[in-house]
């Protein structure tokens, strides 16, 4: 399988998630393509059968806050101090949907330790939440109060946060790597009572981590995409082609 890699910086909600809906529909069946990006303004992403009203639109306008639709499922999440990754690839039998989850983020724990060895200490969670239940309390719009299996944690906390869509015989994986902590202030921007409120900042603080938190230090972003590509290297044994392809030319076009 070729690999290909895009970085394509700081851009909107909207952009971000029609490019990687792009790169799905576009992606050759020999391909994978990685891309590495941020938010320009911040924005909380709702999942695609979330409905928007348990957002403050008013409070969200006053800080600069922006909303956006995922093309995946899942709960809300606030797109600030991070680094998100996707991933397009076609799936089969022998690589289904649950092995590119996994693989995925094994590939991105290697790359973790590339930037930096004491990130090593992160692991995949092995239990699945009862989803159930927890969409049926409070702390079910918050996406990142639990971690799901095969997601990342770092001393039982979650680090980077994943969805997953199959459309068709494609898969499209995309997920936040934790950098700062802006994405605990969520609970600010629901509307929900003030003791939900407060539960729920409790469960980010208590069930989230982020790099810059673990190593105490602001994070080198260019120098963590870099680790994360090299991690996807060794670990697929493949090359990943960081010259300007056709789909790449193509895509940005369109944005």
């Amino acid at each position: 399988m070729k690999w290909s890699f895009i970085s394509t910086g700081e851009n909107t909600g909207v952009y971000n998630m029609d490019l990687d809906l792009q790169l799905a529909t576009h992606v050759c069946k020999d391909e994978a393509v990685l891309r590495l990006y941020q938010w320009k303004p911040y924005c909380i992403s709702l999942g695609a059968n979330q409905n928007e009203s348990v957002i403050n639109k008013h409070k969200c306008d006053d800080d600069g806050i922006t909303i956006v639709k995922r093309p995946t499922g899942g709960r809300a999440i606030l797109h600030a101090e991070e680094l998100t990754y996707s991933v397009v690839m076609h799936c089969s039998h022998e690589n289904s949907p649950q092995k590119i989850y996994k693989d995925i983020n094994d590939a991105l724990l290697m790359g973790l330790g590339f930037y930096d060895e004491r990130l090593t200490m992160a692991e995949l969670e092995y239990q699945q939440p009862d989803y159930g239940a927890i969409y049926r309390s409070g702390k079910s719009v918050a996406c990142f109060a639990e971690t799901a299996k095969n997601e990342l944690k770092f001393a039982h906390k979650k680090l980077i946060g994943s969805a997953q869509r199959k459309m068709g015989g494609v898969v499209l994986q995309h997920g936040s790597i934790l950098c700062g902590s802006f994405h605990k202030r969520l609970p600010r921007y629901l509307l929900v009572d003030e003791e939900e409120k407060v539960s729920m900042i409790r469960e980010l603080l208590d069930k989230t981590t982020e790099i810059g938190s673990i190593l105490q230090s602001a994070v080198d972003y260019t120098k963590l995409e870099d680790s994360i590509v090299l991690g996807f290297e060794k670990f697929y044994g493949e090359k990943v082609c960081r010259e300007m392809s056709v789909i790449e030319n193509s895509l940005l076009i369109h944005g």
